[in-house]
């Protein structure tokens, strides 16, 4: 199911808070909501789900407005809330509210609840849940019902970094397998990079970037967006650069630095080199086999340039030259 804003503006009382003139959600495919908090990512997915009407414009899944399809949406909220009773009885319910007769909701819970991995909770009071089981148990129940748009908000909060690092894994082909167009929302970079195929980013209730994630990434439209997706920003003698996250390296290259060495910060499982280059504060990650510079030296890094970005002209640009050189 395609999923798209027209001309679409929504405000808090007298507080605007989203502006979109055109966004589309591909069918099939799975996006991520990506931008810093208060940008809007939320509203845009309770105008998808009809939750909330626009102020002006149209949402509309397929042909339909969102508010006449919710049946056509599934939704987990970022807080997973259970009524009380056993973790089976609220599932049910969800199958229930659709009209799906008893032997598919059994099919489809034990289905949903299996690939999951809370099957074994499944007769656990729901309010016994732990953050990551009520988040694992929440995803369930909205995967159960198999909707032509599902949407998930911040679908990673509550787990532990070990069951983050799994439910990343996990995810994309739970995806494939239970929801069709997915919209998803998430702050984290890394999150959405792993989890989407395209990207929306938001900043103050606006659309920054839209497309697919390697075109969204390669190609930031202002240093704002770029600093929120990890780029490097220094301003050079050509005018101010942005170089995409892991692109410096120690030694000569096509965009090269002069790094005044600040400190040495041991990682453990890696080394970063701290420094300022152009009165920028910037940190380069050195191989284990490169010889580390001491504090208060000068080292030069660099940068292949289809790893840089230009936003000295009106739109950036990939630079085809490098910069001058300190």
């Amino acid at each position: 199911m395609e999923a798209r804003f027209d001309r679409v503006q929504f405000a808090y009382g007298d507080q605007p808070v989203v502006d979109v003139p055109e966004l589309r959600f591909a069918a099939g495919r799975v996006t991520a909501l990506l931008g810093p908090n208060g940008s809007g990512k939320s509203t845009l997915l309770r105008l998808l789900a009809g939750l909330e009407r626009p102020r002006a414009g149209r949402v509309l899944l397929g042909e339909e407005p969102a508010t006449a399809a919710r049946a056509s949406v599934a939704y987990a909220f970022q807080e997973a809330v259970f009524l009380s009773g056993t973790l089976r009885a609220n599932l049910d319910l969800a199958l229930r509210l659709r009209g799906l007769p008893p032997p598919e909701r059994r099919a489809r819970l034990a289905e949903a609840a299996t690939a999951c991995g809370v099957a074994h909770l499944l007769d656990r009071p729901a309010n016994r849940l732990s953050g990551g089981e009520a988040q694992r148990a929440n995803l369930a129940r909205t995967l159960s019902l198999r909707a032509p748009l599902t949407l998930l908000d911040e679908p990673l909060a509550g787990f532990d970094e070990r069951g983050r690092a799994q439910m990343l894994e996990e995810l994309p082909a739970l995806l494939r397998r239970f929801a069709g167009t997915t919209v998803l929302v998430t702050h984290d970079r890394d999150e959405a990079l792993r989890l989407a195929e395209d990207l929306v980013l938001l900043r103050e209730g606006r659309v920054r970037a839209a497309g697919p994630r390697r075109e969204v990434f390669g190609s930031p439209p202002d240093p704002e967006t770029a600093a929120f997706l990890g780029y490097t920003l220094i301003p050079t003698d050509a005018g101010l650069a942005g170089v995409a996250p892991g692109g410096l390296r120690p030694g000569p290259g096509e965009f090269m630095l002069t790094l005044h060495v600040e400190e040495i910060v041991d990682l453990v499982t890696s080394v970063e080199v701290v420094g300022r280059a152009h009165g920028e504060r910037i940190a380069v990650a050195f191989p284990p086999d490169f010889p580390l510079p001491a504090p208060r030296e000068q080292v030069t890094v660099s940068a292949p340039t289809e790893m840089v970005v230009s936003f000295t002209e009106p739109a950036p640009k990939r630079l085809t030259a490098p910069p001058a050189r300190p």
